[in-house]
């Protein structure tokens, strides 16, 4: 089983997709449970997490959060990310098979401009993370966020890709107010 955790800041939504595509995930007996981490957002956030059936946290210690989780498996993503294809199937087979962390492939038709790869490191959490509980735990600190429970590990790629959660901010329609 896998918990996805995600943080979130007035991404009503980028969270609404990301939600959306791991809907399929738990349908299959993949996700156990979605928890949000809130960075005070404004917007509908709360609710999207609410309808979704997920854990909405605005205050919370990353080692409590990690301790608590259902699944054996943590999956760290950015609102707006959107594993794609056969995910499902890779994700259960990774997580059979491996024991170190992992990160999707990167989407090869959501790619950035060349100009704007160069020299540019990914963000943490820009391909997903998959991490054992077990890890999770042991790297665990108060005060730390999702990205710097990703970073430092030596991971795996898998074959699955990933659509980013900067296409979904670029695609975003614009509020009346904005």
């Amino acid at each position: 089983m896998l918990t996805i955790i995600l943080e979130t800041r007035d991404d009503e939504a980028e969270l609404a997709q990301t939600l959306s595509a791991l809907v399929s995930g738990a349908v299959e007996g993949l996700v156990s449970d979605v928890i949000i981490l809130d960075h005070g957002s404004h917007d509908g956030s709360s609710r999207v997490a609410d309808a979704a059936g997920c854990r909405f946290l605005t205050h919370w210690d990353m080692k409590d959060v990690v301790r608590s989780v259902r699944g054996e498996w943590l999956m760290l993503l950015q609102a707006g990310a959107r594993p794609s294809g056969r995910w499902i199937d890779d994700v259960a087979e990774y997580i059979a098979l491996n024991k170190a962390p992992g990160r999707f492939s990167p989407s090869r038709l959501h790619r950035k401009p060349f100009f704007q790869r160069i020299g540019r490191r990914p963000a943490a959490l820009e391909h997903g993370f998959l991490i054992s509980k077990r890890q999770a735990v042991a790297s665990a600190k108060t005060g730390m966020l999702l990205a710097d429970l990703a970073r430092g590990h030596s991971v795996r790629r898998l074959a699955t890709e990933i659509v980013p959660a900067w296409v979904a901010a670029v695609n975003r329609p614009l509020a009346e107010d904005d």
